[in-house]
């Protein structure tokens, strides 16, 4: 079923006797039980002031689109989301809505921030078929419920996005990376740490220890005056952990933090895929506790991401850590054993199965998706 405007929606939603399966652009593949539900009807974009630096869009407006009417402005949506297709060998083209119902957000996270900081409103339809509106098209804008953050990363198990509104920035004038090869994990994340302490504004910070050579990235982006002189301090800080090279193509340097964005040394090989939020500074223990066949660290240490053997259970390997692990790209069986999402505890449980209660009572809306509350404590 394909929606072609907010009403259609709305009247099929109403209407449902059976649950849905929220698709985008069908990039992520998975699937979960019920009748596919896509949004790519909704597409185009509603207002666009570069100016104001606001963009409102539908939802099932495909992202490459959105990008090439923000590069006439010269302007970018900062939080450089993720393309799955490559990692999870899937087709489609992603949306805007599925990639702020995901959150979705790249290196540049470190700096700027994740998806949902420059959410300014959203429009989406309950589990009632009802349209609901909430937020509006400037930052300073509170009042009432703030949905517009819940909407982000719900990963549309409260309702069906129909429109975005985002704040959006202008794109830097050049970029450049720091390249530091042959640290091991302890040593580059501590690299990491010493970059993004810095006050040289790094907009990524990345280490990648497959390949022959380990290498560790630090990227700078903004006026080319301000870059050069910036790249010079921070070479000079970072002196201790070894001979630093200096890409300042900013094809080349765009091209590297491309490959990290959507993590691409991962792209074709066996095996299943986790994405782990962790402390940085508990990243390189928790790293050699996974026994990993292909390890990528993002966020200056903050994102791990981790190709292990088939049907493995991470979250078992791993142990208890300041974070969560969720599976990225596996087999049906093993995202039905282990499932996607890491259990929360019984509390935090609590309020989520609260809140579908609320927005989707006949629980339409990608059944199962969320994982069931954990058991209290004896």
């Amino acid at each position: 079923m394909t929606a072609q405007s907010e009403a259609e929606l709305a009247e099929m939603v109403a209407g449902a006797e059976g649950p849905f399966c929220i698709r985008g652009g069908g990039t992520r593949g998975g699937r979960v039980p019920g009748t596919p539900l896509e949004t790519g009807g909704l597409r185009g974009v509603e207002l666009y002031e570069p100016g104001a630096l606001t963009l409102v869009v539908r939802a099932g407006t495909p992202l490459a689109e959105v990008e090439a009417v923000l590069a006439r402005e010269n302007q970018r949506l900062p939080f450089e989301p993720m393309d799955h297709r490559g990692l999870l060998g899937t087709g489609g083209e992603p949306t805007i809505g599925g990639v702020v119902a995901g959150n979705i957000s790249g290196p540049r996270r470190i700096q700027v921030g994740a998806a949902r900081d420059f959410l300014l409103g959203v429009r989406f339809v309950d589990g009632r078929g009802q349209v609901i509106r909430n937020g509006g098209r400037v930052m300073k804008n509170v009042t009432g419920y703030d949905l517009v953050k819940l909407m982000a990363g719900s990963w549309g198990t409260l309702g069906v996005l129909t429109e975005v509104a985002l704040k959006v920035l202008p794109r830097h004038e050049t970029e450049a990376t720091l390249r530091i090869t042959g640290l091991d994990d302890a040593r580059a994340v501590a690299a990491l740490s010493a970059a993004l302490g810095s006050p040289f504004e790094v907009s990524g910070a990345a280490h990648l220890p497959g390949g022959e050579v380990p290498v560790t990235l630090i990227r700078l982006e903004g006026f080319a005056d301000q870059v050069a002189y910036r790249t010079g301090r921070l070479t000079e800080t970072l002196a201790g952990f070894g001979e630093i090279a200096v890409e300042d193509d900013p094809d080349r340097s765009r091209a590297l933090w491309q490959g990290v964005r959507d993590v691409a040394p991962f792209h074709g090989r066996p095996g299943d895929v986790w994405r782990l939020s962790v402390r940085p500074s508990q990243a390189p223990g928790l790293a050699a506790r996974l026994g990993a066949e292909g390890l990528l660290y993002d966020w200056g240490g903050g994102l791990i991401w981790a190709r292990v053997a088939e049907g493995t259970d991470l979250r078992a390997r791993a142990g208890a850590f300041d974070g969560h692990a969720t599976l990225v790209r596996a087999g049906e069986e093993t995202r039905a054993r282990l499932g996607v999402f890491q259990p929360e505890p019984a509390p935090l449980a609590a309020l989520s199965v609260g809140l579908r209660a609320k927005f989707d009572p006949r629980g339409l809306f990608n059944p199962g998706l969320m994982p069931a509350p954990q058991e209290a404590p004896a």
